[in-house]
């Protein structure tokens, strides 16, 4: 990994099961730090909201990210299920703001696109390519997987609009180093 790499914080949101993902990247070369996913607690929307910000909240504080992706919602053809989406969203918007973190959002097209080549692929595809691409032996369950892709769909675009520096090269015996 080189000096420019930044950790990002990949968020997948859901009202019952959130998913995170955590990684360093230089916009080329990425790893990863910590994934899993919050089991949100609390019968009440509120409740569950309440959790959703305050785990969120103690992931940026223990592994101290510098920006933090999240997906955009999605209205399929369940509007309350989108609206629950939406306010899981909001908290753990609410909670990287508050400490300070800027944060970018990706249409989960965007984001399978990014990581897989095709903007309808399939989860376990997703799931396949982050531990190809990350280098993990574990099996990650969707949601972190989606997550992971979200930090890693970041991590490019990031590197794209210019805002990490690539590593710089040199030309030794015609080659590029």
């Amino acid at each position: 990994m080189t000096a420019n790499a930044i950790r990002i914080l990949g968020i997948d949101p859901g009202s019952r099961k959130t998913g995170y993902g955590i990684i360093d990247s230089d916009g080329v070369n990425s790893r990863h730090v910590a994934s899993g996913c919050i089991y949100v607690k609390g019968e009440s929307l509120p409740q569950r909201l309440g959790d959703i910000f305050q785990r969120v909240s103690e992931l940026v504080a223990e592994y101290q990210p510098a920006e933090m992706s999240i997906e955009e919602v999605f209205v399929n053809k369940n509007v309350n299920s989108a609206m629950k989406l939406g306010q899981a969203r909001g908290a753990a918007i609410c909670a990287a703001v508050q400490q300070g973190l800027v944060v970018s959002e990706y249409a989960p097209k965007a984001v399978k696109s990014a990581v897989v080549g095709s903007g309808n692929a399939s989860k376990e595809q997703v799931q396949h390519m982050m531990s190809m691409l990350l280098k993990l032996d574990e099996t990650l369950q969707e949601d972190q997987a989606d997550a992971l892709g979200i930090a890693l769909c970041h991590a490019h675009n990031f590197r794209l609009a210019g805002k990490i520096a690539m590593p710089s090269r040199r030309r030794s015996r015609g080659r590029w180093l």
